[in-house]
């Protein structure tokens, strides 16, 4: 077996420098190469300044970045490769250019010498026929910042030997990266299923669904994504993700990776994100990660644009978890609650948990006694739809059955004032179904919440055709008053956070159904490559594959998109009784 003593690292872009400061760091000895000496010195102040940033935060002593830094030898000739061990590729994402250097490194390197492309969306199979040691080339593919980033793709191609691979493995892990050895298919794992769902909500902005921040908002208060899409799009580069997108399109030929027209347009009109100034947000400057108000940018209230009306009194149709969160809410939030449950007695069980659960806020100290019991003496209950009648806004809070939801508004027509609100808390079902069963339409809005209530933020408040913009307003200001934070979407099925995440998942799923990855692995690169806070596996079984599988039935019959289709994988362990964390068992088993 090759020891890898010497690396060589070619494009001191943002990748390439922090692949080389990441090797040095852990004791090799790096070659770095660049095209010129403006480039060059480009990529070593990227370098310097990396480590420097590392040093102010303890994360390196001067002694280690001397020493770092003694132990890289920046270069613009190809030829001081020659005894490189390992090369590494980290030049722009053209084929052409990769073949061209590869083929070049293959005459100057050693014949023992391993060439690896940290290529994020290229064939690695394409690159390496244009040597001719094509079992010594494979993909190694980095996450940006890569000191940072603790996991590697590598890519093997059916010729890569076994050698190369367990070596690479090897060299991957010395440098304190979890690696994880896959094929060379379009995107590999973490952009096939990253940039689907990027594409994705670029078209859900291209179509006015909902604007550039509630987007963003949605996706970081309702997944807990540490970036919106948008914003991440801005930081990946425009110009970047529509290569990578078209790359994939084109060998995958997925309509999902088709990129999105809009992002083309933008790329064309110079709008590449922070490196340029300008995205779906503008900046300050150039590479500079300050946003700045511009025509899109929303007031600080949107509730302030149009009158809302004054709410005292919320009515809250349901028992299960989401209408005893949210009668709990509106309750601590100051407002007179009448709970209508199907029974006295189910009313006075949701009720039980109401006070259970303001019991833990106190002992946790987030309420006082007397705030929890003055919440607790503001809440009615009622098992008739009558007790409704004082309302000025309604919500249900009912199974997610479309004929019980519109009886329920049907009802509602008869008992309460012409003008309250309804409101739905459906999370997939079309919101103008439900008005039309109304006899005001225009009052009926959708006020979809997240589980737990308490203490999620987001609120996503769906605007149907028929809905009035006083009543979007007034949904908001209470939301808001609430202390939550309002998104604004169209009534289009799974509204912002559905529509973009379970697509998402109903990928991870075809690709485990298409033997490319394990769960495991494919949890480990969305988490550790992409800073999701959970893997798309772990997810699923905690939300129930039964609750995912009808969502993406629901979004396939709405937009007919065959890579909508629920995954036949998910189909068949719903069949089978495996629904998750609630049964035991899903993708992996839970213990009891």
């Amino acid at each position: 077996m090759l020891n890898i003593g010497t690396v060589a690292v070619i494009g001191l872009g943002t990748m390439g420098a922090g692949i080389a400061e990441v090797i040095a760091r852990s004791g090799f000895n790096v070659v770095a190469v660049e095209m010129n000496p403006e480039s060059l010195e480009h990529g070593r102040s990227n370098v310097v300044g990396s480590t420097s940033r590392a040093v102010k935060r303890g994360k390196l002593t001067d002694d280690e970045q001397e020493s770092l830094l003694g132990r890289i030898t920046f270069t613009c000739e190809l030829a001081d490769l020659a005894g490189a061990d390992l090369v590494i590729e980290a030049i722009p994402e053209r084929l052409q250019l990769k073949a061209e250097l590869f083929a070049k490194l293959d005459q100057i390197t050693g014949p023992g010498a391993i060439l690896a492309t940290n290529t994020s969306s290229l064939s690695v199979t394409d690159i390496s026929v244009a040597t001719t040691r094509p079992a010594q080339v494979v993909g190694l593919h980095f996450f940006n910042p890569a000191p940072v980033q603790a996991f590697v793709e590598v890519v093997r191609t059916v010729i890569t030997s076994d050698q190369t691979v367990e070596q690479v493995q090897r060299f991957a892990q010395s440098l304190g990266k979890q690696p994880v050895v896959i094929g060379d298919k379009a995107g590999f794992i973490a952009n096939a299923l990253l940039f689907g769902y990027l594409n994705h909500a670029v078209s859900m902005f291209e179509q006015k669904n909902a604007s550039r921040e509630d987007i963003d908002t949605a996706m970081k208060l309702g997944c807990g994504y540490p970036m919106g899409p948008l914003a991440l799009l801005d930081l990946i580069g425009l110009d970047t993700a529509f290569e990578i997108l078209d790359t994939m399109y084109k060998q995958g030929r997925d309509r999902l990776h088709a990129p999105a027209p809009m992002l083309k347009q933008m790329v064309t009109a110079g709008m590449r994100g922070r490196k340029s100034g300008r995205g779906f947000y503008t900046y300050e400057e150039p590479n500079s990660p300050v946003v700045v108000p511009d025509a899109l940018t929303p007031p600080a209230r949107r509730a302030q644009q149009v009158d809302a009306q004054a709410i005292r009194t919320v009515g809250v149709i349901g028992s299960g978890t989401m209408a005893t969160g949210i009668a709990e809410t509106f309750a601590r939030g100051g407002y007179g609650v009448v709970l209508v449950a199907r029974s006295e007695q189910r009313a006075q069980a949701t009720v039980a948990q109401i006070q259970a659960s303001l019991g833990r806020s106190v002992s946790k100290e987030q309420l006082t006694a007397d705030q929890a019991q003055q919440a607790l003496q503001r809440i009615t209950t009622a098992d008739s739809m009558f007790a409704m009648a004082p309302c000025e806004l309604v919500i249900e809070a009912v199974v997610e059955d479309l004929s019980v939801k519109q009886a329920i508004f049907t009802e509602l027509a008869t008992v309460c004032s012409p003008h309250a609100l309804l409101a739905t808390t459906t999370s997939s079902l079309a919101v103008v179904e439900l008005a039309s069963a109304a006899a005001n339409p225009e009052r009926v809005v959708g006020m979809h919440f997240f589980n737990p209530v308490k203490a999620m933020k987001l609120v996503e408040v769906v605007q149907a055709v028929s809905t009035s913009q006083e009543t979007v307003a007034t949904a908001v200001a209470v939301v808001e008053s609430l202390g939550k934070h309002p998104v604004v979407c169209g009534d289009r099925a799974g509204f912002i956070v559905n529509a973009l995440l379970f697509p998402y998942l109903n990928d991870a799923v075809r690709m485990v159904e298409a033997n490319y990855a394990s769960a495991d692995d494919i949890d480990l690169a969305m988490k550790r490559g992409c800073g999701l806070p959970m893997g798309p596996f772990e997810l699923l079984d905690v939300v129930g594959l039964d609750v995912a599988l009808e969502i993406q039935r629901t979004l396939y019959l709405e937009f007919r998109e065959p890579g909508f289709a629920p995954a036949p994988r998910l189909e068949h362990l719903v069949t089978a009784g495996y629904t998750g964390v609630k049964s035991g068992r899903g993708f992996r088993p839970h213990g009891q």
